[in-house]
């Protein structure tokens, strides 16, 4: 299926597109035509406020058979884990690591990618727009006549297990394990699996993701603007007895029907449209001297909040890359952080605890909760020759880090948790040495 896509390349690039078989079906030099071709409606989409900023207004007018407004009322439906009632249980300052999150078996039960949607943790309020929630899902079955969109902010989905193939009124997109995906506030989508099939999810209630300043690193570096795909324009004309709209509204869920496919849009144009990335292109760099440089420098993506430098998200990548630093502790260092830091692991294994992090589960590390390198890789890290070193070999974790003091569901609190998790850190020993003596530093060279 993935020959069949075509997508456009750029971020944030201002976008035109029409399915092939309706050529002409964009109108020139205007919007909103008095007629529009092939009998179409115009339809606005606004990302922002009509009157923001030139460089940060984000809109899409998009052509379509139907208007998005014809359907019933919406209803409100049984939200199942889904949730953004951060006070429903009580505050946890721990360490907190969850074992890989179990997937519906199809024998047992079908599940969709909506009903497999789980809330592990999050802070703000959508209702102020400003805040964040981080899922799971977990799904063994595809949606069918159904899709979702979100009302409250915008989805990056990071499939861990299983392709995600979904179609959106902009167009169609191929989602693989080491890819994600951005859908932004209001866009509707429908996913297809084959199989059992698990991911992560955030969602920020704020505002939308950019690419990082790059600052002295230069032009170039980190997520480049052009591996940035978005769809090109895909219809369907399909009337059936009822097809369900599924809205996540102030945290809740609700489902209107109308008996005609929402993927109509025969054209669009603009800046505001959902878009992937693949993971392996992300440029890495690194200290090559002597340190372990902050996490910072593997940033993707960013949501930045009112204070400059502070995101209400960042999304974070720990991709393979050589180690290379003379006289330092390479790992991860040991850390109190004023941000809160969810990881996942999409494949392979984590450099700084190798054994009990595992793809499909996760951890957080709450605001100033201690956390680092577990005692093994500790002993192992600080006696190892410091030879380059090719690490994180087909492995892909990531970090959802946040500005937010993150609360814990109550699902989270009580499915798959690592009970043991602190354990790790109890063998650490004591190496202090009041006769220490500091040692020459040798200069190495090596030959790569």
């Amino acid at each position: 299926m993935s020959s069949e896509l075509k997508y456009q390349s750029g971020f944030g690039n201002e976008f035109s597109s029409e399915d092939p078989r309706c050529p002409g079906a964009l109108p020139e030099g205007q919007n909103n035509p008095q007629k529009c071709a092939y009998g179409l409606y115009a339809e606005q989409l606004s990302g922002a406020a009509f009157t923001a900023p030139r460089t940060d207004n984000q809109r899409s007018w998009l052509y379509r058979i139907r208007p998005a407004v014809l359907h019933e009322p919406f209803t409100k439906i049984n939200s199942g884990n889904v949730t953004h009632n951060w006070d429903a249980v009580e505050p946890n300052p721990n360490q907190l690591r969850w074992q890989p999150f179990d997937i519906p078996k199809t024998i047992e039960k079908s599940v969709d990618f909506v009903q497999g949607l789980s809330t592990i943790c999050g802070a703000g309020d959508p209702k102020s727009r400003h805040g964040i929630a981080i899922y799971i899902y977990t799904c063994n079955t595809s949606m069918g006549d159904k899709c979702f969109y979100s009302s409250d902010g915008d989805l990056l989905i990071v499939p861990q297990q299983g392709m995600l193939s979904i179609t959106t009124e902009f167009g169609k997109m191929l989602v693989a394990p080491n890819e994600i995906c951005v859908i932004q506030r209001g866009m509707r989508f429908n996913v297809m699996v084959e199989g059992e099939t698990r991911g992560y999810i955030l969602e920020v209630f704020s505002d939308h993701f950019q690419l990082p300043n790059l600052g002295p690193i230069g032009a170039n570096g980190l997520a480049n603007p052009r591996d940035f795909l978005t769809p090109v324009a895909w219809f369907e004309d399909r009337e059936m007895k009822e097809y369900e709209v599924i809205n996540k509204y102030h945290g809740h869920l609700f489902k209107a029907r109308q008996n005609h496919s929402p993927f109509d849009v025969v054209a669009w144009h603009g800046n505001y449209a959902p878009y992937k990335y693949d993971l392996k292109k992300f440029m890495v760099i690194n200290a090559v001297a002597f340190d372990h440089a902050d996490p910072s420098i593997f940033t993707v993506l960013t949501c930045p909040s009112l204070k400059p430098g502070v995101a209400v998200a960042d999304f974070v990548v720990f991709p393979p890359r050589w180690s290379v630093q003379e006289h330092t502790f390479r790992p991860p260092y040991y850390h109190r952080n004023c941000m809160s830091e969810f990881m996942g692991l999409i494949e392979g294994k984590y450099e700084a605890k190798e054994g009990g992090f595992k793809p499909g589960g996760g951890s957080l590390h709450s605001i100033m909760t201690p956390h680092g390198p577990d005692e093994d890789c500790f002993e192992k890290a600080s006696n190892a020759d410091l030879n380059p070193q090719y690490i994180a070999g087909g492995t892909m974790a990531f970090m959802f880090e946040s500005s937010f003091s993150m609360a814990v569901t109550k699902w989270a609190n009580e499915n798959k948790v690592d009970k043991d998790y602190y354990l790790c850190w109890q063998p650490l020993q004591k190496h202090f040495n009041p006769n220490w003596k500091p040692a020459g530093k040798e200069e190495k060279s090596y030959t790569f």
